[in-house]
């Protein structure tokens, strides 16, 4: 089984440094190409089975520009691939949320910001456990392609390397429309591809 998860398309909140949790924020004109590129690089690539993506708005752009450009068949929606939910504290930028707001920065807190929870928000413990029960859901297909974003793959990344999750979180990087790709093996799965954005410089 191979499962291949890319990150969304590139939004003007991405390039403003901004939380965007569950905003319908729609992909920038960047995106868009970002989205394009990467669904001929799949295309060229892959036979997929299935492709399931986030419901929100920048993911459902991101697929439906994947498909546009040559992947099948057509994406099923869903909501545990969403990206956390950062409730009262959505739209706020990175560095103001963490200079005001360190309980939540794993990079201060450590530990203890995995547990945090934001007010009409969940904390990076409860985005884990809906996504890892997304993920296990995939079991039974031969090749499936996920649309996600950030969060869902640093968790993804974490419980595939057998890796602590606070530090993935930590010194990890997830690149708009970058490509992971996970193949099943006797113990379970293995990361042979990683925020792989190289497939832009191929002519």
């Amino acid at each position: 089984m191979t499962i291949v998860l890319v990150r969304h398309g590139e939004t003007d909140w991405n390039a403003e440094r901004r939380l965007q949790g569950w905003a319908p924020t729609p992909l920038s004109e960047r995106g868009r190409e970002q989205a394009t590129r990467a669904g001929e690089h799949l295309a060229a690539r892959y036979a997929f089975d299935r492709v399931i993506a986030s419901d929100l708005r920048r993911t459902r752009e991101t697929a439906e520009r994947i498909q546009q450009a040559g992947v099948e068949p057509e994406p099923t929606f869903e909501q545990r691939w969403r990206e956390r939910d950062f409730g009262v504290y959505q739209g706020l930028t990175y560095e103001t949320m963490f200079e005001e707001y360190p309980a939540f920065s794993v990079g201060q807190s450590g530990e203890s910001a995995l547990a945090a929870t934001p007010e009409r928000g969940e904390s990076l413990l409860d985005l884990r456990e809906r996504v890892l029960a997304g993920f296990d859901a995939l079991a039974g297909d031969d090749t499936v392609l996920v649309v996600t974003h950030g969060g869902p793959l640093y968790a993804v990344c974490s419980h595939v390397l057998e890796t602590d999750y606070a530090t993935v979180l930590d010194e990890h990087s997830q690149d708009n429309c970058a490509v992971n790709e996970c193949r099943s093996t006797a113990d379970g799965f293995e990361l042979v591809r990683r925020n792989d954005t190289s497939y832009r410089n191929s002519t």
